[in-house]
């Protein structure tokens, strides 16, 4: 069983993502990803107060880092900084709904999923 994956800790980091990197909104939640990172996949999971007190934004956090688990854990790829951005639906959107939207978003920013082949530069 693979370890945690490295996280984004640092403001700084958070804001280099949501600057520099692409922004992809799904129903259960908003993805934004920066590529070329040159080191290991790193995660960031934020939530705010938007969607309600501290329980529920707990909530919603652990339902997506859950998702990125079960999505990404087995063999993740490298070279990305990922931001999850919980919105108002995260915390009670079907679990199936909300793994469906996390690959997705995943496609398209174009992060490698695991199982599936890159597509081949021309």
């Amino acid at each position: 069983m693979p370890g945690r994956l490295p996280r984004l800790t640092r403001r700084g980091e958070f804001l280099r993502v949501a600057g520099r990197g692409r922004k992809i909104a799904r129903p259960g939640l908003v993805l934004q990803a920066l590529s070329g990172t040159g080191g290991p996949l790193r995660l960031g999971f934020t939530a705010t107060k938007r969607i309600g007190g501290a329980v529920i934004r707990n909530r919603a956090k652990r339902r997506l880092r859950e998702a990125v688990r079960l999505t990404l854990s087995v063999s993740p790829p490298e070279g990305w900084d990922l931001v999850l951005v919980a919105r108002e639906a995260t915390p009670t959107r079907p679990f199936g709904a909300l793994l469906r939207d996390l690959r997705g978003a995943l496609r398209q920013a174009g992060v490698p999923l695991p199982g599936t082949m890159p597509e081949a530069s021309p």
